[in-house]
C-alpha cells in the first residue's frame, strides 16, 4: 500500500476534497500497464470495506459466499489483523487498508480518504458496499469521485452519536456528504433510519431497512440435548467489552441481585483491549472477577458453546443497530434480556421471548433478571422457543443477502440498460 508523502501526495488529495465539494466525477483514464480506468462495463467485481477483518470473517461469509455463487469477484478492504489471513479461503481477494478507527485526526483522515480513492481507482469495481463510519464516510467519497456506484449499510450509530457534542456533529456532516450519491444506504431498524431522514443526512428514497445482518439459522440452532435442571441461572453478556454496551449496568444489577438471589452467576463474554473511548480496561474486568461479582470467559470465535450453557443472554446497550449477540442467541432458542432502545426492542418482544428493562438503569435491569430468575422452567422455555421462531420470520441471513443482490443486480441493469 503506498504511503502518503511529500507535496505532490499532499496536492492530490486536496484536489480530491475540491471535486468532492462541486459533486464532480474524477475523469476515467488509464495509466500503466495495469489501467487505472474506473470501471469495466463487462467486470463483475464488488469491494466491500469494514473497519476489521474479524468482522468480515464472523458476520459476512455467508454475502461474500452468495456474491461469489452469482459470479462476483469479492474484492475485502479492511485493516490487517490475525484474521486477514483467513479471508482467501472465503473466496474473496484481500487489500489491506490502514485505518484509524478510534481516531479522529483530519491529517489521517485525509490519508484514509486518498488510500480508498487509489484502491478503488486500481479496483475498477462495479459497486462499492461499505458497513461501519469509516469506510461508509471515507469509501464512500472515494468511490463517488471514481464514478462508482454505492451501497451503505449504517449497521449502528456508534460511540459519536450515543455520547453528542463536536464529534457527532462533525460525524453528520461527514455522512451528510459521503452518502449524497449513494444508490441504497441500509439500516438495520426505523430509528436509526429516521434519525437520518430527519436529520437531512439522507433523502428518504435513497433508503431501505435490513434485518441486522441476519443469521445462520443451521449454524445457530437450539440445542438437541436436555438440559438439567438446576437452581443456578446464568445470565450472560455477550459483547465488546465498551461501557456503551450497559457493561457496568450488567455489573451492578449482578452486586444487587446476587444479594437476594446467591446461586445466580453472570458471565461476560467479548474483546478486552478495544480501540474505542469507551472501552473497559482490563484491570476493571480483573477487578469485578476478583470482586465474585462476574465470571470473565474472553472472547472466542464461537460463541455457541457459552450461549448453550446459558440460560438468558442479556444486553443493556444504550443504541444498537441490529445486535448480533441477541439474534444467535435467540436462535439458539435462548429468552433475552435487553434496553428498551433502538435495535434491541426489534428483537426482544417484551413478555413474549424476554424482558425489556430501562437504558441506564442498574436498578430497573436488576429487577427484570430478579424476575425472569424467580420464573418455573416451562415460562423460561416458552420465551426460548418464541425466540427461535421471531429470528426464523424476521432474521434469517437469508432475508439479509436477498436483499443485497437484489440492489447489486438492480444496479447492474442500470449501467448496462
Amino acid at each position: 500500500m503506498a504511503i502518503l508523502s511529500g507535496r505532490g501526495a499532499h496536492r492530490e488529495v486536496l484536489r480530491l476534497f475540491e471535486i468532492l465539494g462541486t459533486g464532480a466525477v474524477l475523469p476515467r483514464t488509464r495509466r500503466g500497464a495495469k489501467g487505472w480506468g474506473v470501471v469495466s462495463e463487462a467486470g463483475k467485481k464488488i469491494v466491500i470495506s469494514i473497519n476489521t477483518s474479524w468482522n468480515v470473517v464472523n458476520f459476512r461469509k455467508g454475502l461474500i459466499e452468495a456474491m461469489r455463487g452469482q459470479g462476483y469477484d469479492v474484492v475485502v478492504a479492511a485493516p490487517k489483523d490475525e484474521y486477514s489471513s483467513v479471508l482467501p479461503s472465503l473466496g474473496c481477494r484481500y487489500v489491506q487498508i490502514e485505518m484509524d478507527n478510534s481516531g479522529t485526526s483530519p491529517a489521517r483522515d485525509l490519508m484514509l480518504l486518498w488510500r480508498y480513492w487509489r484502491i478503488l481507482r486500481r479496483e475498477k469495481p462495479s459497486v462499492f458496499v461499505g458497513f461501519t463510519i469509516k469506510p461508509n464516510v471515507f469509501g464512500s467519497m472515494a468511490a463517488n469521485l471514481n464514478g462508482i456506484p454505492v451501497i451503505n449499510n449504517v449497521s449502528g450509530l456508534g460511540t459519536v452519536f450515543v455520547r453528542g457534542g463536536l464529534l457527532q456533529k462533525i460525524a453528520r456532516t461527514l455522512y451528510r456528504l459521503a452518502l449524497a450519491r449513494s444508490k441504497v444506504v441500509f439500516f438495520q431498524n426505523h430509528d436509526d433510519r429516521m434519525l437520518f431522514v430527519g436529520g437531512h443526512l439522507v433523502r428518504e428514497e435513497q433508503t431501505a431497512l435490513l434485518p441486522g445482518s441476519g443469521v445462520d439459522l443451521t449454524r445457530f440452532s437450539p440445542s438437541s440435548r436436555d438440559k438439567p435442571r438446576s437452581d443456578t441461572v446464568i445470565f450472560l453478556l455477550v459483547a465488546r467489552l465498551l461501557w456503551d454496551k450497559g457493561v457496568g449496568e450488567f455489573i451492578e444489577a449482578a452486586r444487587l441481585v446476587s444479594r437476594k438471589l446467591p446461586a445466580v452467576r453472570f458471565q461476560l463474554l467479548g474483546f478486552l483491549d478495544v480501540e474505542n473511548r469507551t472501552a473497559v480496561g482490563r484491570a476493571q474486568v480483573e477487578q469485578w472477577v476478583k470482586e465474585g461479582v462476574v465470571e470473565y470467559l474472553g472472547a472466542t470465535d464461537d460463541v455457541r458453546p457459552f450461549l448453550d450453557i446459558a440460560d438468558c443472554v442479556v444486553l443493556p446497550s444504550y443504541r444498537e443497530g441490529t445486535p448480533r449477540s441477541l439474534l444467535e442467541a435467540a436462535a439458539m432458542g435462548k429468552p433475552l434480556i435487553a434496553t428498551d432502545v433502538p435495535g434491541c426492542r426489534e428483537v426482544v418482544a417484551d413478555g413474549v421471548n424476554g424482558l425489556l428493562c430501562k437504558v441506564r438503569d442498574a436498578d430497573d435491569l436488576a429487577d427484570r433478571i430478579t424476575e425472569f430468575a424467580m420464573m418455573d422452567g416451562a415460562s423460561r422455555d416458552r420465551m426460548g422457543v418464541e425466540s427461535r421462531k421471531k429470528v426464523e420470520r424476521q432474521f434469517s441471513e437469508r432475508i439479509v443477502i436477498e436483499k443485497y443482490l437484489e440492489q447489486i443486480e438492480r444496479l447492474g441493469s442500470n449501467r448496462t440498460g
